[in-house]
């Protein structure tokens, strides 16, 4: 079987001129490299397509594979992540990990939080800022947590985004709106523990590989998994597989909202807890990172046990089981 890779390797777009911020969901080349090395143990033929416009190129060349092993982040607009498997599906080729809906949806984290709302699920209660005019209007009690609206991996985030008092609201607003150049979500804040949730699988099928608490040390900062704490985790952050009552409850909260929103294959949700210590859900990444040592996915199957290449072997027999009609 013939696997494609495509993805966004952060080195060419920093060689591009893009900053350290702007191209921190991308990947590091010894993502790539580790997750070919996986793939090829597991027996795969595999072929490096690259980014959206290589495999706009190579598909416009004729060239077509059994299965693509899909992580490119996209560059541009809301629908980025939705890109390559937009055109996949246009072209009829298998991929692993979420479609295009899926990936649209997620990304607007505002929208996310409505469906899960409506299925049920705890999320902390929110408003969108689209403009200067609309943050006098947010009428949430403080203290206020806000981020931009479409980005991951802690960017935009810092102490800063804690929010007391109108001011800094006023502030850190509108300097997002500013930065990120799209709206920014303002949530109430939640004072308790940090869970991600490791989930491989799609529809029934999908399980919890781990829950994993985020613990912040002295050195990080405070009250946030940030930008800065993500970017040096091996020296600001804490990471423990918990099995408590609480813990297992954010589970069940993460599987449910992974199963509502019709992830596939793999990715985490985040869940914190609130002052009552009630989980709840504040973003799920259908298309976690896969560095074999800094991302969240991989470091929880470490800390259960399972191997990087394990991993990759679950997640290639999760897309192929749907592909032959046996995931519901």
């Amino acid at each position: 079987m013939i696997v494609g890779m495509t993805y966004d390797l952060r080195d060419d777009y920093l060689a591009e001129g893009y900053s350290e911020e702007e191209t921190a969901e991308f990947d590091r080349a010894e993502t790539i490299d580790a997750i070919e090395k996986a793939l090829r143990a597991l027996g795969y033929e595999t072929d490096r397509i690259g980014h959206f416009k290589a495999l706009v190129t190579k598909i416009a060349a004729g060239r077509r594979w059994d299965i693509v092993f899909n992580i490119a982040e996209g560059l541009n607009g809301i629908g980025r992540e939705a890109q390559v498997p937009a055109l996949l599906d246009a072209y009829g080729i298998p991929y692993v990990f979420s479609d295009p809906l899926v990936l649209a949806l997620t990304l607007d984290k505002a929208v996310t939080k409505r469906v899960v709302r409506d299925l049920g699920i705890p999320t902390p209660p929110f408003v969108v800022i689209t403009g200067d005019s609309d943050i006098g209007e947010c009428n949430l009690p403080y203290p206020l947590f806000v981020k931009p609206l479409a980005e991951g991996t802690g960017k935009g985030i810092d102490r800063q985004s804690r929010i007391h008092n109108q001011g800094e609201l006023q502030s850190m607003a509108a300097e997002l709106l500013r930065r990120f150049r799209q709206p920014v979500l303002v949530e109430t804040y939640l004072p308790g523990r940090e869970f991600t949730a490791g989930i491989v699988g799609t529809g029934r099928k999908a399980r919890i590989l781990g829950v994993m608490e985020v613990l912040l040390n002295d050195k990080a900062e405070p009250g946030v998994y940030s930008y800065v704490n993500k970017e040096h985790c091996e020296e600001l952050v804490e990471y423990r597989i918990v099995d408590d009552e609480t813990a297992i409850e954010a589970g069940r909260v993460a599987l449910a909202a992974w199963r509502g929103l019709g992830c596939r294959d793999a990715g985490r949700v985040d869940i914190r807890a609130d002052a009552a210590g009630v989980p709840n859900f504040m973003e799920v990444n259908p298309l976690a990172g896969l560095h074999p040592l800094h991302s969240d996915l991989p470091i929880i199957a470490g800390l259960v046990g399972v191997s990087f290449t394990s991993l990759i072997e679950s997640i290639m027999h999760s897309a192929i089981s749907r592909l032959d009609g046996c995931n519901s």
